[in-house]
Parts: C-alpha cells; sequence; structure tokens
C-alpha cells in the first residue's frame, strides 16, 4: 500500500502543465493552480502574451516561458488549448501530439471531432469552460467528457461540472458570453451613481458589493426555485417591481434569451 501510494504521488508531483496561448483565461487558471493544493512539477507557458508571460514567470518560479509550442507539448503531461479558435486551426495541425498527452481545450468552437484530427485522436482530449474568477478559485468548470482525474484537478479551482454529451456542453458555452455583459450592468450602474455626484470608488464599491451580495444570495438558494427570488425582492407598487416591469416592457429579457439563442447556433 506505502509503494502505491508513493508512485501515485510521485507521478502527480512530477507532472508538468504546458499552456498553449497566454491570454487572460491562462493567467486566471495558472494563478488558480500557484493558489492551490494541485501538485505540479513545471508550468511551460507560451510567449504569445509578452505581459502575461512575464507577469506569471515572476509570481512563481515553477513557471517557465517557451518560444516554441512544440517545446512545451514535448515537455508536457497535460497540455491546455487556450488560443482562439482562429488560431487553434492554424498552429494545432503543424504541432505533434502523443497519445499519452492529456489535452484540455478552453476553445470554444472547435468540437472535440476537430480537435481529434488537429491534435492527436488516441490522446485523452477534454473540452473544459474556465472563466476569471478561476484565478481566485471561484466559479463553475464545466468539462466533456466525464474525466475522474481532470474532474479532481477542477474541482481544486471551483466547482467543476461534467456534462454527458458535447451537444449539451455548447449550451454552458453560451451561457458563458454573460460574462461581460453583467460587468457591463456593473459598470453602467456605476456610472450613473457617478453622474449623480458619488465619488467613482465608492460607487463601484457599492455596485460591486451590492451585486456581491446579491449572488451570493442566489447561490445559498440554487437548489430552489430561482423565481422564488424575483417573487420575494419585490413588493406591490415597490421600486423593484417598477423597474421589473419596464425591463420586461422593452423586451430585455426575451432579447438576453435571443441573444443566447444566437451565441448557440454560432457555436
Amino acid at each position: 500500500l506505502f509503494f502505491d501510494t508513493y508512485l501515485t504521488s510521485a507521478s502527480i508531483n512530477t507532472m508538468n502543465l504546458g499552456f498553449i496561448g497566454t491570454g487572460e483565461i491562462t493567467k486566471a487558471v495558472v494563478l488558480g493552480i500557484t493558489k492551490s493544493n494541485i501538485k505540479y512539477s513545471k508550468i511551460y507557458i507560451s510567449k504569445r502574451n509578452n505581459s502575461n508571460s512575464e507577469y506569471l514567470s515572476k509570481i512563481n518560479h515553477k513557471v517557465k516561458i517557451f518560444d516554441d509550442n512544440q517545446k512545451i507539448i514535448d515537455k508536457s503531461d497535460w497540455i491546455f488549448l487556450a488560443v482562439t479558435p482562429i488560431v487553434g486551426k492554424k498552429i494545432l495541425k503543424n504541432l505533434n501530439f502523443k497519445k499519452t498527452n492529456t489535452i484540455i481545450s478552453f476553445i470554444s468552437t472547435i468540437k472535440m471531432s476537430e480537435l481529434k484530427n488537429l491534435t492527436n485522436r488516441n490522446a485523452t482530449i477534454v473540452r473544459a469552460i474556465p472563466l476569471p474568477p478561476i484565478s481566485n478559485r471561484k466559479g463553475p468548470i464545466p468539462i466533456y467528457p466525464k474525466n475522474k482525474k481532470i474532474k479532481k484537478f477542477f474541482n481544486n479551482l471551483g466547482d467543476c461540472i461534467e456534462i454527458n454529451n458535447e451537444i449539451s456542453s455548447l449550451n454552458f458555452w453560451a451561457t458563458s458570453s454573460l460574462m461581460a455583459p453583467y460587468y457591463e450592468i456593473l459598470f453602467e450602474t456605476s456610472k450613473w451613481l457617478q453622474s449623480k455626484g458619488l465619488k467613482k470608488t465608492s460607487a463601484q464599491k457599492y455596485i460591486t458589493s451590492l451585486f456581491f451580495a446579491l449572488s451570493h444570495q442566489a447561490f445559498l438558494n440554487s437548489n430552489k426555485d430561482l423565481g422564488k427570488l424575483v417573487k420575494n425582492s419585490q413588493t406591490p407598487r415597490g421600486l423593484n417591481e417598477q423597474t421589473l416591469k419596464f425591463l420586461k416592457k422593452q423586451n430585455f429579457y426575451k432579447k438576453l434569451k435571443y441573444s443566447l439563442n444566437e451565441i448557440l447556433k454560432r457555436l
């Protein structure tokens, strides 16, 4: 038993992680890893984004930068694909992936069948949807297909959600498009408060605190009908009822669903 445990521990401790692409998602994931209990030997990242790669290499001595993506693949056990779909289709076909590699793709519109053709169909390939809060080990990380090791890995960085089929996974990709619109609501509301004379720092602190509290309340009630939160946050002829009625009359929520459907078509 001790020998088996030692081998398992050693294999985890010497695992090398490689990232192709060094944008904001890579930055967030690497930051999350360095704050977690995940055991690894080295993290290899591409030099594509100089500011991000230099920053990551300075905060942790285990992070190493390479100009050559093939070197990253050759030195890594797990390889994370974090480039845009256009870049991915251009560069992946010219790289050599081993069947022993575990490949985790963050690329939104390159499906599993195409990933296998672009990389190595005999390798373990999983699609994942991490978002920037992963840097603080927060938020959901949907993955497809199911994989125990990768689930355990991402559960150290947030809440891993396993999806049964790729078609269903596209719905999760679609909802990830709400990140920027959500922040825009905070941004515009904060600017509105500033236009009424509040200082920028005070306005932003109030708005982010307000939405954080609302989101936390919703999270605590996630196993219940969220419609009850909508109902319980209103009083007859109250302020919330007035704003909700106005937004519904403007088809705000219908347009939101329409936008999600358009994203799903693209996916």
